[in-house]
Formats: C-alpha cells, sequence, structure tokens
C-alpha cells in the first residue's frame, strides 16, 4: 500500500462497525455496514465500552480519500469512500444521523466500516434506522467541519456598525484584521441539534474583553494577543479553538435544543471581530469545500490564499492548552 501523499490529514471522529451492532431486526447481530447491506427499521445499540477513535484523512474534493500515516484507525494509505448519511431515532424519540465511511484494500473490497455520528450517540440506548441516504452525504460531511457564528453575535462592519450576523449580506463590507474593509462573499446557514460534543460554546461577556456572550462552534479559533506568554505557545499571538476555553463557569457548551449557526466566507480566510473579539472566518478546504453551493465555488479562486494565511500558524496546539482555565489565563495575560 502507498503511503498518502504530503497533503495534511483531517481528523474525524469514528465508531468502529463492530461497535454499532442490530440488537432488533432483520439483521440481529450484526455490525455497522454500508448502505447496499442496511435494512430500515433494524434496531442498533452502541456498546457501553464503545470510544470513538481518530481516523485520519486526506482528502481528494469528493474522494475516495486516503488513511494518513497517524491515523489511529485503518491501514495508511488506505482508501476510504463516504458511503452513504444515516438517520437514527433513539428510543428516547430524538433523531441523529451517522455518517458510514469505508476503508477498501488493494483490490477494491471492503477492510473495515466506520460510524462518524453528527450528533451524541449513546450507549445501551436503541436507535431505530429510519433513512439511509447516499446524496447529500458529503455535503454533510463538509458542514461539520464549518466554523460557524450563532444568530444573533454581532459583527463589527466596516463603518464600526455592530450588526447581527443573520443580517449580513453578500456585499457587505466587513472590518478584517489583515486587510482592512473586505466584502462578504457568501452568507451559509443551517440549524443543528445541540448535543453532546456538537453543541456550541458560549463565552460570557468580559470572560476575553468580549462585550456581549459569543456563541460559536466548538472548533471556532478565537485570535488572542497576550502580553506575556502565559500558555507557552511561543509568541505572543495564539489561534485558540472555543472547546479548549470551557471551564464550566465563564466558558461552558450550551446543550439542548437546537442552534442554528451561520458561516461568514471570504475570498480569503479572515479573522473578523464578533462581540469584539477577534475570530476566524470560514476557512476553506478540501473538506469544507463541498458545503459552498455551485454558483459560489465556480467565481472564487482555488483557495490558496486560504490555507497560506499567516495567521493559520498561530494555533495553539492541544499539548499548550492543559490548564483547567484557559480562558482567565488568556484574558489575564492579555493585560498584563
Amino acid at each position: 500500500m502507498t503511503s498518502p501523499d504530503a497533503r495534511p490529514a483531517q481528523s474525524i471522529p469514528v465508531f468502529d462497525a463492530s461497535d454499532f451492532r442490530v440488537v432488533s431486526g432483520a439483521n440481529l447481530g450484526d455490525a455497522l455496514s454500508f448502505a447496499d447491506e442496511l435494512d430500515l427499521d433494524d434496531m442498533y445499540e452502541l456498546g457501553a465500552q464503545a470510544r470513538t477513535a481518530r481516523l485520519d484523512l486526506v482528502m481528494h474534493g469528493a474522494g475516495p480519500f486516503m488513511i494518513g500515516d497517524a491515523s489511529e484507525r485503518g491501514c495508511p494509505g488506505a482508501r476510504v469512500h463516504l458511503d452513504c448519511a444515516l438517520t437514527l431515532m433513539a428510543a428516547t424519540g430524538g433523531m441523529t444521523e451517522m455518517l458510514v465511511f469505508v476503508e477498501v484494500d488493494a483490490v477494491g473490497d471492503v477492510a473495515q466500516v466506520y460510524g462518524m455520528p453528527l450528533a451524541r450517540i449513546t450507549p445501551r440506548t436503541g436507535y431505530a434506522l429510519v433513512g439511509v441516504a447516499r446524496e447529500g452525504a458529503l455535503r454533510k460531511f463538509a458542514q461539520a467541519a464549518c466554523v460557524a457564528f450563532t444568530a444573533g453575535t454581532h459583527i463589527t462592519l466596516a463603518s464600526g456598525a455592530q450588526t447581527p450576523v443573520e443580517l449580513l449580506r453578500p456585499g457587505d463590507m466587513v472590518l478584517t484584521r489583515d486587510d482592512g474593509p473586505c466584502p462578504v462573499r457568501w452568507l451559509g446557514r443551517s440549524t443543528v441539534r445541540a448535543v453532546g460534543d456538537f453543541a456550541p460554546v458560549r463565552i460570557k461577556a468580559g470572560t476575553l474583553h468580549n462585550e456581549g456572550d459569543l456563541l460559536v462552534s466548538p472548533d471556532h479559533r478565537l485570535l488572542i494577543y497576550q502580553r506575556s506568554d502565559a500558555i507557552g505557545a511561543g509568541r505572543p499571538e495564539v489561534l485558540v479553538r472555543a472547546r479548549h476555553l470551557v471551564n464550566g463557569d465563564s466558558v461552558r457548551r450550551e446543550t439542548g435544543g437546537f442552534v442554528e449557526y451561520c458561516q461568514i466566507l471570504f475570498d480569503a480566510h479572515q479573522i473578523i471581530y464578533a462581540e469584539g473579539i477577534a475570530a476566524e472566518t470560514l476557512l476553506v478546504d478540501p473538506r469544507t469545500r463541498a458545503a459552498l453551493p455551485r454558483d459560489v465555488e465556480v467565481v472564487l479562486p482555488d483557495f490558496g490564499d486560504h490555507a497560506a494565511r499567516p495567521h493559520l500558524k498561530f494555533e495553539a496546539s492541544d499539548a499548550v492548552l492543559t490548564h483547567p482555565d484557559a480562558a482567565g489565563l488568556l484574558k489575564r495575560a492579555s493585560i498584563r
């Protein structure tokens, strides 16, 4: 098996097929499989000891993808197909979705099957399979990777005015950190269940000198300036993912119900100001590109500027964000 190329891999959390088995129905006892082998109304359960593992994928547009060298699952260099999206109804009545990925061997036979949940899957809870869809799976996969603000977030315009993100329109001039006033290229909106690892993160007003509460997707990155290098990043400016700031008090997960997410796209990846905090906009890469409508995709360049932006080098690694209150530490470091 040849090794993946030099493009960076993207990590996704997956369950092994054997973790998610039919407990009632036509395929009793069988593990999760690909679309052609699934039957509607089968009831699945996640094993009590099941844990997600990291599947690293080197992206090739719509696929097939390749498994990265450092992946916790799969054979490095093997091809992986995004097979379908499943709709599951929990015994408690809630609906959730799961993407099915199929790893194949050198001759194209199925080697492994993985399930990527798009909302939290609870062990020992019955999930009835009520939908199997091949169309739209790639778009759902892309949307799960798009960083987003929540409706109601105030964005700073080039004029200095504060406008709720959902009221922005293509062409509106927004103040950016690196390029000054820039026109919005596209705005996306989606509504998802606010559960588990997919619940948004609320940063309360004042936590990072923000004027109002900031509610963002968990992997949304904020640009923070430190007068002193409190977290050992080796530089004063750091990009920090919102989920790394959760402390259960001033920064916490907002779980339950649904959340309306809003994505902002510029011709280049930008840092803008949301509730007074410097925060990133949508980063277009081989995965998130599928979330864009076709008419937007064809008029944009090859997105080389997105991946090459200098501020992306400022991201703080998981290893340096081990303090139980990283938000408080960074706030103190920003004023002294």
